[in-house]
């Protein structure tokens, strides 16, 4: 029993190793100004149209893909999205939301879900996709993150370790985050901008790609299973040679075997909402991730 333990414990403190390598890779911006004044915009337009009549509290509890088939919720759906967009534009993708912003932005999400329009959700995604909100770091999106958080096991610990490496890169900051989804495989490519030398202005650029095998498992949910990570496209000419030439790619499906005797990490995303120009993901600790088409 102790040598179990010791393995499981040398186990998680090495992921939590292989994420601090990364911390300069995965990044959060600082946080912009919140522009509170939208709130009274929102709440002014929400009790025009039909979302406010739907019980947030009543839907929160509907943990199970539900198809809408009711013509007539086709308005509720777009005015649901259009004050979704604006918030999460307004509030940089939902990272410098206030408490009632946020609030907003789950009832909102909720609601979708409850509202949505196609049957075996998570086979309809295929295509390229933009982050436009997260209701957690913008870099847990990536399957790199999530396969971290799945081999840990203890949420608590692994909610620690995201925090001190969100901390620990806020000098940096996070551009377009995308995933191009095929029938059998999910691309996320996260764009980079990370301080060279403190006080200087400039700045390394670069785009970090995490490639994972894709299985639909249930109407609703992927089995995500992390295969390579490697960076591109820098904006130093002679690092962005090296890093083309040289095609430095990490086997992280390979090192998990190694970590884990064998085993690599199998990551259950599972996707409530998606139409033709928006997605809703959910990760295994409810965060959600909202995408829409790029």
């Amino acid at each position: 029993m102790v040598s179990s333990w010791l393995s499981r414990t040398t186990s998680r403190l090495l992921l939590l190793a292989l994420l601090s390598a990364t911390a300069t890779a995965f990044v959060s911006p600082p946080p912009l100004v919140s522009t509170k004044s939208v709130l009274h915009v929102l709440r002014a337009y929400s009790d025009e149209v039909g979302p406010s009549d739907y019980d947030s509290d009543d839907l929160a509890k509907q943990k199970q893909v539900e198809v809408d088939e009711d013509e007539d919720d086709a308005e509720i759906r777009d005015a649901l999205k259009r004050e979704l967009l604006l918030l999460s534009s307004v509030t940089n993708r939902g990272e410098c939301a206030s408490k009632d912003e946020i609030n907003i932005l789950i009832d909102l999400v909720t609601q979708l879900e409850a509202l949505n329009p196609t049957a075996n959700p998570a086979s309809m995604c295929e295509g390229e996709w933009s982050l436009c909100l997260s209701s957690t770091q913008l870099f847990r999106s990536s399957p790199f993150f999530q396969s971290l958080r799945v081999a840990m096991g203890d949420a608590q610990m692994a909610n620690n370790g995201f925090e001190l490496h969100d901390r620990a890169t806020t000098g940096s900051r996070i551009g377009r985050v995308r995933q191009t989804i095929t029938s059998d495989t999910l691309v996320s490519e996260v764009e980079l901008e990370v301080g060279f030398v403190p006080g200087l202005p400039f700045r390394i650029k670069g785009t970090v790609i995490t490639t994972a095998s894709l299985q639909v498992a249930a109407s609703e949910t992927w089995d995500l299973t992390i295969q390579t990570s490697k960076v591109t496209g820098s904006n130093v000419p002679l690092l962005n040679q090296f890093l083309d030439d040289a095609q430095l790619t990490l086997p992280v499906g390979d090192i998990y075997k190694t970590i884990q005797q064998g085993s690599i990490p199998v990551v259950q995303m599972k996707t409530y909402y998606v139409d033709e120009g928006i997605r809703i993901t959910r990760d295994v600790d409810d965060n959600f991730f909202v995408f829409s088409r790029a």
